[in-house]
């Protein structure tokens, strides 16, 4: 009986990393849009939105801005913003992966590369490159994640805040 079970969350869980692996294979090969990427000028996010077809709203924290945009199909993406303009996070819950191609800019080949790794995951990812952190998790359907840039978080936020 306990090795039914073990054998059955086992498959559970590698149905779920396919799902997630055949979402990212999905979002690389995705048509582009624009987003403000990753380490650059947040001057795009209308763009964004237009792309979406979703909803902007701005929220002001403590030394930082959230741009945050929910689309049609139920996707939330959030690019945090320092006091300089610089997207220094980013977000996303939802039930597909968005373009981490294009979200990532000039540091989606450091994720790529880390995320062929040879070793099986059957939970939430966390990732740690030279520049990046980059946390994935969720299941079919309500998939989430983050990624940051630890040297532009300001120094008075807490990467916490990137949810």
């Amino acid at each position: 009986m306990l090795r039914q079970r073990c054998q059955a969350r086992g498959n559970q869980a590698q149905r779920a990393a396919t799902a997630l692996a055949i979402a990212l294979t999905t979002v690389w090969l995705a048509a582009p849009c624009a987003w403000a990427a990753l380490g650059q000028s947040v001057e795009s996010v209308a763009e964004d939105q237009r792309q979406m077809r979703g909803t902007l709203r701005s929220s002001q924290g403590q030394g930082f801005q959230m741009q945050e945009i929910a689309s049609e199909d139920g996707n939330t993406v959030r690019q945090y913003v320092s006091p300089a303009g610089t997207v220094f996070g980013v977000s996303w819950t939802g039930p597909t992966v968005p373009d981490l191609a294009l979200l990532l800019g000039p540091y989606f080949d450091e994720f790529r590369a880390a995320a062929y790794s040879p070793v099986r995951r059957h939970h939430p990812v966390t990732l740690r490159t030279e520049h990046l952190v980059i946390q994935t998790g969720g299941h079919v359907r309500a998939l989430r994640g983050r990624v940051y840039l630890p040297s532009l978080v300001p120094a008075s936020v807490a990467a916490g805040i990137i949810q």
